[in-house]
Protein backbone atom coordinates (compact mmCIF):
# COMPACT_ATOMS: atom_id res chain seq x y z
CA UNK A 1 0.00 0.00 0.00
CA UNK A 2 1.44 3.34 -1.04
CA UNK A 3 1.09 6.70 0.62
CA UNK A 4 -0.71 9.64 -0.97
CA UNK A 5 -0.27 13.25 -0.02
CA UNK A 6 -3.82 14.51 -0.36
CA UNK A 7 -5.29 17.23 1.75
CA UNK A 8 -8.26 19.46 2.20
CA UNK A 9 -7.65 23.09 1.36
CA UNK A 10 -7.65 24.01 5.05
CA UNK A 11 -4.80 21.92 6.31
CA UNK A 12 -1.21 21.27 5.36
CA UNK A 13 -0.21 18.12 3.54
CA UNK A 14 -0.83 15.01 5.54
CA UNK A 15 -0.08 11.49 4.32
CA UNK A 16 -3.20 9.41 3.75
CA UNK A 17 -3.38 5.74 2.98
CA UNK A 18 -5.45 5.58 -0.21
CA UNK A 19 -4.42 2.40 -1.98
CA UNK A 20 -6.85 2.05 -4.92
CA UNK A 21 -6.33 5.59 -6.18
CA UNK A 22 -2.85 6.33 -4.96
CA UNK A 23 -0.91 5.52 -8.13
CA UNK A 24 -2.85 8.03 -10.18
CA UNK A 25 -2.74 10.70 -7.50
CA UNK A 26 0.93 10.51 -6.62
CA UNK A 27 3.15 13.28 -7.85
CA UNK A 28 5.17 12.14 -10.89
CA UNK A 29 8.97 11.98 -10.80
CA UNK A 30 10.88 14.94 -12.29
CA UNK A 31 11.38 13.29 -15.73
CA UNK A 32 7.70 12.49 -16.01
CA UNK A 33 6.90 16.08 -15.02
CA UNK A 34 9.05 17.36 -17.86
CA UNK A 35 7.38 15.01 -20.35
CA UNK A 36 3.94 16.00 -19.10
CA UNK A 37 4.76 19.70 -19.37
CA UNK A 38 5.95 19.22 -22.95
CA UNK A 39 2.71 17.39 -23.78
CA UNK A 40 0.67 20.19 -22.23
CA UNK A 41 2.46 22.81 -24.29
CA UNK A 42 2.10 20.79 -27.50
CA UNK A 43 -1.62 20.16 -27.01
CA UNK A 44 -2.31 23.74 -25.93
CA UNK A 45 -0.67 25.01 -29.10
CA UNK A 46 -2.77 22.68 -31.25
CA UNK A 47 -6.03 23.59 -29.53
CA UNK A 48 -8.63 26.23 -30.13
CA UNK A 49 -8.95 28.53 -27.15
CA UNK A 50 -12.35 29.10 -25.59
CA UNK A 51 -13.51 31.68 -23.08
CA UNK A 52 -16.38 31.85 -20.59
CA UNK A 53 -16.93 34.90 -18.41
CA UNK A 54 -13.26 35.82 -18.84
CA UNK A 55 -11.91 32.32 -18.04
CA UNK A 56 -9.63 30.96 -20.77
CA UNK A 57 -9.31 27.22 -21.51
CA UNK A 58 -8.80 24.79 -24.38
CA UNK A 59 -10.90 21.82 -25.47
CA UNK A 60 -8.95 19.95 -28.16
CA UNK A 61 -10.95 16.97 -29.39
CA UNK A 62 -12.97 16.73 -26.18
CA UNK A 63 -16.71 17.32 -26.11
CA UNK A 64 -17.59 20.92 -25.28
CA UNK A 65 -20.94 22.65 -25.69
CA UNK A 66 -21.03 26.45 -25.65
CA UNK A 67 -24.80 26.35 -25.10
CA UNK A 68 -24.18 24.90 -21.63
CA UNK A 69 -22.35 28.05 -20.48
CA UNK A 70 -25.51 29.35 -18.78
CA UNK A 71 -25.77 26.14 -16.72
CA UNK A 72 -22.16 26.64 -15.64
CA UNK A 73 -22.90 30.28 -14.80
CA UNK A 74 -25.73 29.17 -12.51
CA UNK A 75 -23.51 26.57 -10.84
CA UNK A 76 -20.74 29.07 -10.19
CA UNK A 77 -23.19 31.64 -8.81
CA UNK A 78 -24.77 29.06 -6.50
CA UNK A 79 -21.34 27.86 -5.34
CA UNK A 80 -20.21 31.42 -4.62
CA UNK A 81 -23.38 32.17 -2.64
CA UNK A 82 -22.74 29.02 -0.59
CA UNK A 83 -19.10 30.03 -0.04
CA UNK A 84 -20.21 33.43 1.27
CA UNK A 85 -22.63 31.80 3.72
CA UNK A 86 -19.99 29.36 4.95
CA UNK A 87 -17.29 32.00 5.22
CA UNK A 88 -14.64 29.65 3.86
CA UNK A 89 -13.50 28.08 0.62
CA UNK A 90 -15.40 25.14 -0.84
CA UNK A 91 -14.29 21.57 -1.50
CA UNK A 92 -15.65 20.61 -4.92
CA UNK A 93 -15.78 17.24 -6.67
CA UNK A 94 -16.25 17.48 -10.45
CA UNK A 95 -17.03 13.83 -11.16
CA UNK A 96 -17.32 13.93 -14.96
CA UNK A 97 -15.19 16.93 -15.79
CA UNK A 98 -14.44 16.49 -19.51
CA UNK A 99 -12.03 19.29 -20.44
CA UNK A 100 -12.39 20.64 -16.85
CA UNK A 101 -14.01 23.97 -17.73
CA UNK A 102 -16.31 23.63 -14.70
CA UNK A 103 -13.36 22.77 -12.44
CA UNK A 104 -11.48 25.83 -13.67
CA UNK A 105 -14.47 28.10 -13.11
CA UNK A 106 -15.13 26.75 -9.62
CA UNK A 107 -11.52 27.54 -8.71
CA UNK A 108 -11.40 30.91 -10.45
CA UNK A 109 -14.91 32.22 -9.73
CA UNK A 110 -16.92 29.87 -7.51
CA UNK A 111 -15.05 30.24 -4.23
CA UNK A 112 -13.46 26.77 -4.30
CA UNK A 113 -10.25 26.23 -2.36
CA UNK A 114 -9.92 22.67 -3.64
CA UNK A 115 -11.29 20.87 -6.70
CA UNK A 116 -11.09 17.16 -7.45
CA UNK A 117 -11.35 16.81 -11.24
CA UNK A 118 -12.26 13.31 -12.41
CA UNK A 119 -13.11 11.85 -15.79
CA UNK A 120 -13.24 8.15 -16.63
CA UNK A 121 -11.55 8.78 -20.01
CA UNK A 122 -7.78 8.90 -19.42
CA UNK A 123 -7.29 10.63 -22.76
CA UNK A 124 -8.67 13.78 -21.11
CA UNK A 125 -5.71 14.05 -18.76
CA UNK A 126 -3.36 16.31 -20.82
CA UNK A 127 -6.20 18.72 -21.52
CA UNK A 128 -7.41 18.77 -17.90
CA UNK A 129 -3.86 19.26 -16.67
CA UNK A 130 -3.26 22.09 -19.15
CA UNK A 131 -6.44 23.95 -18.22
CA UNK A 132 -6.06 23.59 -14.46
CA UNK A 133 -2.37 24.48 -14.54
CA UNK A 134 -3.09 27.61 -16.56
CA UNK A 135 -5.78 28.75 -14.15
CA UNK A 136 -4.45 27.96 -10.68
CA UNK A 137 -1.11 26.56 -9.41
CA UNK A 138 -1.40 23.00 -8.12
CA UNK A 139 -0.06 24.07 -4.73
CA UNK A 140 -0.57 27.30 -2.82
CA UNK A 141 1.42 27.70 0.41
CA UNK A 142 1.83 23.95 0.78
CA UNK A 143 -1.89 23.40 0.27
CA UNK A 144 -3.08 21.40 -2.70
CA UNK A 145 -5.62 23.26 -4.85
CA UNK A 146 -6.60 20.50 -7.26
CA UNK A 147 -6.12 16.86 -8.14
CA UNK A 148 -6.92 14.77 -11.24
CA UNK A 149 -8.13 11.15 -11.42
CA UNK A 150 -9.67 8.84 -14.03
CA UNK A 151 -12.23 6.50 -12.50
CA UNK A 152 -15.82 5.48 -12.96
CA UNK A 153 -17.89 7.90 -10.89
CA UNK A 154 -19.34 5.18 -8.64
CA UNK A 155 -15.89 3.87 -7.76
CA UNK A 156 -14.63 7.36 -7.01
CA UNK A 157 -17.59 8.18 -4.77
CA UNK A 158 -17.17 4.90 -2.89
CA UNK A 159 -13.44 5.42 -2.37
CA UNK A 160 -14.01 8.99 -1.16
CA UNK A 161 -16.67 7.82 1.28
CA UNK A 162 -14.42 5.09 2.68
CA UNK A 163 -11.62 7.63 3.15
CA UNK A 164 -14.02 10.18 4.70
CA UNK A 165 -13.44 12.68 1.92
CA UNK A 166 -16.56 14.85 1.83
CA UNK A 167 -17.39 17.84 -0.37
CA UNK A 168 -19.36 21.05 -0.24
CA UNK A 169 -20.38 20.61 -3.88
CA UNK A 170 -20.51 17.53 -6.07
CA UNK A 171 -21.05 18.22 -9.79
CA UNK A 172 -22.14 15.33 -12.03
CA UNK A 173 -22.44 16.37 -15.67
CA UNK A 174 -23.69 13.01 -16.93
CA UNK A 175 -25.12 12.03 -20.30
CA UNK A 176 -28.38 10.16 -20.74
CA UNK A 177 -30.48 9.00 -17.82
CA UNK A 178 -28.06 6.84 -15.82
CA UNK A 179 -28.80 7.34 -12.11
CA UNK A 180 -26.79 4.40 -10.76
CA UNK A 181 -24.37 6.85 -9.11
CA UNK A 182 -27.01 8.87 -7.24
CA UNK A 183 -26.84 7.07 -3.92
CA UNK A 184 -23.05 6.87 -3.79
CA UNK A 185 -22.80 10.55 -4.78
CA UNK A 186 -25.10 11.60 -1.93
CA UNK A 187 -22.79 9.79 0.47
CA UNK A 188 -19.90 12.19 -0.19
CA UNK A 189 -21.88 15.46 0.01
CA UNK A 190 -21.49 17.31 3.29
CA UNK A 191 -24.66 18.05 5.26
CA UNK A 192 -25.86 21.37 3.91
CA UNK A 193 -23.76 20.84 0.78
CA UNK A 194 -24.84 20.94 -2.85
CA UNK A 195 -25.36 18.25 -5.49
CA UNK A 196 -25.59 19.37 -9.14
CA UNK A 197 -27.29 16.73 -11.30
CA UNK A 198 -27.76 16.50 -15.05
CA UNK A 199 -29.98 14.35 -17.26
CA UNK A 200 -30.43 14.33 -21.02
CA UNK A 201 -33.08 11.61 -21.02
CA UNK A 202 -35.77 13.44 -22.97
CA UNK A 203 -37.54 10.25 -24.02
CA UNK A 204 -38.22 9.28 -20.42
CA UNK A 205 -39.42 12.76 -19.47
CA UNK A 206 -41.67 12.72 -22.53
CA UNK A 207 -43.37 9.56 -21.31
CA UNK A 208 -42.07 7.40 -24.15
CA UNK A 209 -40.22 4.96 -21.88
CA UNK A 210 -42.22 4.68 -18.63
CA UNK A 211 -40.48 1.46 -17.62
CA UNK A 212 -37.10 3.21 -17.97
CA UNK A 213 -38.18 6.23 -15.92
CA UNK A 214 -39.56 3.88 -13.27
CA UNK A 215 -36.27 1.98 -13.05
CA UNK A 216 -34.06 5.09 -13.04
CA UNK A 217 -36.12 7.63 -11.11
CA UNK A 218 -38.84 5.61 -9.40
CA UNK A 219 -41.50 7.45 -11.43
CA UNK A 220 -43.88 6.07 -14.03
CA UNK A 221 -44.04 8.93 -16.53
CA UNK A 222 -46.73 9.23 -19.21
CA UNK A 223 -46.85 11.70 -22.16
CA UNK A 224 -47.92 15.20 -21.05
CA UNK A 225 -47.85 18.58 -22.81
CA UNK A 226 -45.39 19.98 -20.23
CA UNK A 227 -42.95 17.08 -20.44
CA UNK A 228 -39.85 19.30 -20.20
CA UNK A 229 -40.88 20.44 -16.73
CA UNK A 230 -41.71 16.85 -15.88
CA UNK A 231 -38.06 16.01 -16.67
CA UNK A 232 -36.90 18.36 -13.91
CA UNK A 233 -39.44 17.02 -11.42
CA UNK A 234 -38.54 13.45 -12.31
CA UNK A 235 -34.86 14.15 -11.59
CA UNK A 236 -35.57 15.87 -8.26
CA UNK A 237 -37.93 13.08 -7.24
CA UNK A 238 -35.33 10.41 -8.03
CA UNK A 239 -32.77 12.17 -5.85
CA UNK A 240 -35.34 12.54 -3.06
CA UNK A 241 -35.98 8.80 -3.10
CA UNK A 242 -32.27 7.96 -2.85
CA UNK A 243 -31.64 10.55 -0.15
CA UNK A 244 -34.53 9.23 1.94
CA UNK A 245 -33.11 5.70 1.74
CA UNK A 246 -29.89 7.05 3.28
CA UNK A 247 -31.68 8.95 6.04
CA UNK A 248 -31.33 12.39 4.39
CA UNK A 249 -33.52 14.77 2.45
CA UNK A 250 -32.85 17.10 -0.47
CA UNK A 251 -34.47 20.33 -1.62
CA UNK A 252 -34.01 22.19 -4.91
CA UNK A 253 -31.91 25.35 -4.94
CA UNK A 254 -32.69 25.89 -8.61
CA UNK A 255 -33.81 23.83 -11.61
CA UNK A 256 -32.87 24.64 -15.18
CA UNK A 257 -34.10 23.28 -18.48
CA UNK A 258 -32.16 23.91 -21.67
CA UNK A 259 -33.65 23.11 -25.08
CA UNK A 260 -30.42 21.75 -26.61
CA UNK A 261 -30.23 18.07 -25.87
CA UNK A 262 -32.68 18.49 -24.13
CA UNK A 263 -30.80 18.98 -20.86
CA UNK A 264 -32.30 18.91 -17.37
CA UNK A 265 -30.20 20.26 -14.49
CA UNK A 266 -31.04 20.59 -10.80
CA UNK A 267 -28.97 21.96 -7.93
CA UNK A 268 -30.01 20.25 -4.71
CA UNK A 269 -29.10 20.94 -1.09
CA UNK A 270 -28.62 17.98 1.24
CA UNK A 271 -30.23 18.03 4.68
CA UNK A 272 -29.87 15.67 7.61
CA UNK A 273 -32.77 13.41 8.55
CA UNK A 274 -35.67 12.08 6.51
CA UNK A 275 -38.40 14.49 5.53
CA UNK A 276 -41.61 12.75 6.60
CA UNK A 277 -43.73 15.37 4.83
CA UNK A 278 -44.47 13.89 1.41
CA UNK A 279 -47.01 16.55 0.45
CA UNK A 280 -44.60 17.75 -2.28
CA UNK A 281 -43.85 14.25 -3.56
CA UNK A 282 -46.89 12.92 -5.35
CA UNK A 283 -48.61 12.56 -8.69
CA UNK A 284 -49.48 14.86 -11.57
CA UNK A 285 -52.53 14.29 -13.74
CA UNK A 286 -53.55 15.71 -17.11
CA UNK A 287 -56.94 15.47 -18.79
CA UNK A 288 -56.70 15.15 -22.55
CA UNK A 289 -60.38 16.03 -22.88
CA UNK A 290 -60.36 19.52 -21.33
CA UNK A 291 -56.61 20.21 -20.89
CA UNK A 292 -56.79 20.63 -17.11
CA UNK A 293 -53.86 19.44 -14.95
CA UNK A 294 -53.66 18.94 -11.20
CA UNK A 295 -51.67 17.18 -8.49
CA UNK A 296 -52.80 14.16 -6.49
CA UNK A 297 -51.55 12.97 -3.13
CA UNK A 298 -50.91 9.34 -2.26
CA UNK A 299 -54.22 9.25 -0.35
CA UNK A 300 -56.10 10.24 -3.49
CA UNK A 301 -54.91 7.32 -5.57
CA UNK A 302 -57.91 5.37 -6.79
CA UNK A 303 -60.12 8.47 -6.66
CA UNK A 304 -58.58 10.37 -9.56
CA UNK A 305 -60.88 12.26 -11.90
CA UNK A 306 -61.06 15.64 -13.63
CA UNK A 307 -63.39 18.51 -12.67
CA UNK A 308 -64.86 18.23 -16.19
CA UNK A 309 -66.18 14.81 -15.20
CA UNK A 310 -63.76 12.71 -17.21
CA UNK A 311 -62.07 9.84 -15.43
CA UNK A 312 -59.60 9.24 -18.26
CA UNK A 313 -56.83 11.27 -16.66
CA UNK A 314 -53.19 10.55 -17.59
CA UNK A 315 -51.17 10.29 -14.37
CA UNK A 316 -47.40 10.41 -13.84
CA UNK A 317 -45.49 9.92 -10.60
CA UNK A 318 -44.39 9.96 -7.99
CA UNK A 319 -42.60 13.21 -8.77
CA UNK A 320 -41.50 16.36 -6.98
CA UNK A 321 -44.57 18.63 -7.01
CA UNK A 322 -43.22 21.60 -5.04
CA UNK A 323 -41.49 24.77 -6.31
CA UNK A 324 -38.60 24.17 -8.71
CA UNK A 325 -36.41 26.79 -7.03
CA UNK A 326 -35.65 28.39 -3.67
CA UNK A 327 -36.58 32.06 -3.99
CA UNK A 328 -34.06 33.26 -1.41
CA UNK A 329 -31.15 31.40 -3.00
CA UNK A 330 -32.06 32.48 -6.52
CA UNK A 331 -32.44 36.07 -5.30
CA UNK A 332 -28.89 36.00 -3.92
CA UNK A 333 -27.65 34.52 -7.19
CA UNK A 334 -29.31 37.39 -9.07
CA UNK A 335 -27.68 40.00 -6.82
CA UNK A 336 -24.30 38.37 -7.35
CA UNK A 337 -24.79 38.18 -11.13
CA UNK A 338 -25.50 41.92 -11.17
CA UNK A 339 -22.51 42.60 -8.91
CA UNK A 340 -20.21 40.69 -11.28
CA UNK A 341 -21.69 42.24 -14.40
CA UNK A 342 -23.09 38.91 -15.62
CA UNK A 343 -26.78 39.81 -15.46
CA UNK A 344 -27.25 41.58 -18.77
CA UNK A 345 -25.89 40.59 -22.17
CA UNK A 346 -26.67 41.32 -25.80
CA UNK A 347 -27.83 37.75 -26.38
CA UNK A 348 -31.45 36.74 -25.71
CA UNK A 349 -30.26 33.23 -24.87
CA UNK A 350 -27.73 34.44 -22.32
CA UNK A 351 -29.65 36.95 -20.21
CA UNK A 352 -29.16 35.83 -16.63
CA UNK A 353 -31.18 38.71 -15.24
CA UNK A 354 -34.24 37.62 -17.21
CA UNK A 355 -33.70 33.93 -16.43
CA UNK A 356 -33.20 34.38 -12.69
CA UNK A 357 -36.17 36.73 -12.42
CA UNK A 358 -38.30 34.12 -14.19
CA UNK A 359 -37.11 31.53 -11.67
CA UNK A 360 -38.06 33.82 -8.79
CA UNK A 361 -41.56 34.26 -10.28
CA UNK A 362 -41.85 30.46 -10.59
CA UNK A 363 -41.20 30.09 -6.85
CA UNK A 364 -44.74 31.22 -5.96
CA UNK A 365 -46.06 28.33 -3.82
CA UNK A 366 -49.54 28.84 -5.28
CA UNK A 367 -48.35 27.81 -8.73
CA UNK A 368 -49.02 24.12 -9.46
CA UNK A 369 -46.68 21.89 -11.47
CA UNK A 370 -46.75 22.21 -15.24
CA UNK A 371 -47.50 25.02 -17.62
CA UNK A 372 -50.10 25.83 -20.25
CA UNK A 373 -49.06 26.86 -23.73
CA UNK A 374 -50.88 30.01 -24.76
CA UNK A 375 -51.35 28.59 -28.26
CA UNK A 376 -53.18 25.61 -26.73
CA UNK A 377 -55.57 27.91 -24.84
CA UNK A 378 -56.21 29.89 -28.01
CA UNK A 379 -56.79 26.71 -30.01
CA UNK A 380 -59.43 25.54 -27.55
CA UNK A 381 -60.98 29.04 -27.54
CA UNK A 382 -60.82 29.12 -31.37
CA UNK A 383 -59.20 32.56 -31.44
CA UNK A 384 -55.75 33.94 -32.15
CA UNK A 385 -53.18 33.74 -29.35
CA UNK A 386 -52.97 36.84 -27.13
CA UNK A 387 -49.62 38.20 -25.89
CA UNK A 388 -48.36 36.15 -22.94
CA UNK A 389 -47.90 39.23 -20.74
CA UNK A 390 -51.47 40.39 -21.44
CA UNK A 391 -52.91 37.06 -20.34
CA UNK A 392 -50.75 36.97 -17.21
CA UNK A 393 -51.86 40.48 -16.17
CA UNK A 394 -55.51 39.54 -16.75
CA UNK A 395 -55.19 36.44 -14.57
CA UNK A 396 -53.38 38.31 -11.80
CA UNK A 397 -56.01 41.08 -11.84
CA UNK A 398 -58.60 38.41 -11.01
CA UNK A 399 -56.55 37.09 -8.08
CA UNK A 400 -54.96 34.09 -9.73
CA UNK A 401 -51.26 33.27 -9.42
CA UNK A 402 -49.60 33.45 -12.83
CA UNK A 403 -46.12 33.76 -14.28
CA UNK A 404 -44.10 32.90 -17.33
CA UNK A 405 -42.20 29.60 -17.48
CA UNK A 406 -38.44 29.50 -18.00
CA UNK A 407 -38.96 26.09 -19.61
CA UNK A 408 -41.35 27.18 -22.39
CA UNK A 409 -41.30 30.85 -23.55
CA UNK A 410 -44.84 30.85 -24.98
CA UNK A 411 -46.47 29.34 -21.90
CA UNK A 412 -47.82 30.39 -18.51
CA UNK A 413 -47.82 28.79 -15.09
CA UNK A 414 -51.05 29.45 -13.24
CA UNK A 415 -53.49 28.02 -10.72
CA UNK A 416 -56.36 29.10 -12.98
CA UNK A 417 -58.23 26.11 -14.46
CA UNK A 418 -58.04 25.62 -18.20
CA UNK A 419 -61.76 26.39 -18.66
CA UNK A 420 -61.32 29.79 -16.98
CA UNK A 421 -58.16 30.48 -18.99
CA UNK A 422 -60.20 29.97 -22.16
CA UNK A 423 -62.77 32.52 -20.94
CA UNK A 424 -60.01 35.03 -20.22
CA UNK A 425 -58.61 34.62 -23.72
CA UNK A 426 -62.07 35.13 -25.23
CA UNK A 427 -62.51 38.35 -23.22
CA UNK A 428 -59.10 39.60 -24.32
CA UNK A 429 -59.89 38.93 -27.98
CA UNK A 430 -63.38 40.48 -27.94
Amino acid sequence: MTTLFLCSPHRTLTPLSFSPLSKSLQLPPPRCQMQTQALIEAQSTASTSESERGVEFTTGDLFYRRESATARDLAVLSASVSQRHLGRGLRVLDAMCGCAVRSVRYLSQGGADFVWANDAFEGCRPRILANLSSAVPRFSRDVRRWVITHFHANRLFTECYLQKEFFDLVDIDSFGGDTSFLRSALCVVKIGGLLYLTSTDGRSSGGHRPSRSLASYGAYVRPMPFSNEIGLRMLIGGAMREASALGYHVSPVFSYYSYHGPVFRVMLQLGKGKDDDISQYGFIGYCNKCGHSQTFSWDELGQISCPCGSKKVVVSGPLWTGPLHNAENVGEMLELAREWGWAYTNSKNDDLDKLLNLMIDECDPLLPPGYIKVDEIARRAKVNSPPVSTLIHALQAEGYAASRSHVEPNAIKTNCPMASCINFVLKIRT
